[in-house]
């Protein structure tokens, strides 16, 4: 998996010390992981007050279950951080109303970046999320298989059908 902000994944000794409870080492964790948590949850809800209370959350509850990962495992501890957020930002974009509809295109490549985000937007929750995780932030087909709990067919079918709609929304753009 490729963390975006160009940081690499967190030493093992300063989570294996925040596993322990020591206080400077859960900062750093938090100060570590803190931008790809906001930049995925507000990906998948959009930008607004409730990103800030989801991605709380999830520190909250990586903390909670901090004793139980094994750096060890099969799992990057990023890769099982951002699984919580993105679990909590699909159940809450689940609940929510549905999402507005498809995004009006301009017609310059500058707002192509606006277009591209309000497409994401559009899409299915389980659809953006399986496409944020993979093209924003470079996990595996079978890491977001893991992170949605789902079988990586079903995560090939997802980015297929994600991939597709946000052609057809941004279509105008290839022209």
């Amino acid at each position: 998996m490729i963390l975006r902000d160009g940081d690499s994944e967190l030493d093992e000794l300063t989570l294996r010390r925040a596993q322990a409870g020591d206080d400077a080492a859960c900062r750093a964790l938090v100060e570590r992981y803190q931008r790809p948590v906001f930049a995925l949850i507000s990906r998948t809800i959009g930008h607004g007050p409730l990103v800030e209370d989801l991605a709380q959350e999830t520190f909250l509850k990586a903390f909670r279950a901090l004793a139980r990962f094994d750096p060890a495992g099969r799992a990057r501890f990023s890769t099982w951080l951002l699984t919580i957020a993105a679990r909590l930002a699909i159940d809450h974009a689940r609940r929510r109303e549905p999402a507005p509809d498809r995004p009006r295109l301009a017609a310059g490549s500058a707002e192509l970046r606006t277009a591209l985000a309000a497409a994401v937007e559009s899409l299915p929750p389980d659809f953006r999320a399986a496409f944020l995780l993979r093209e924003a932030h470079g996990f595996s087909t079978a890491e977001v298989a893991e992170a949605l709990g789902v079988e990586e067919g079903t995560v090939k079918s997802r980015l297929s059908r994600a991939r597709e709609a946000l052609r057809q929304i941004l279509g105008d753009f290839h022209d």
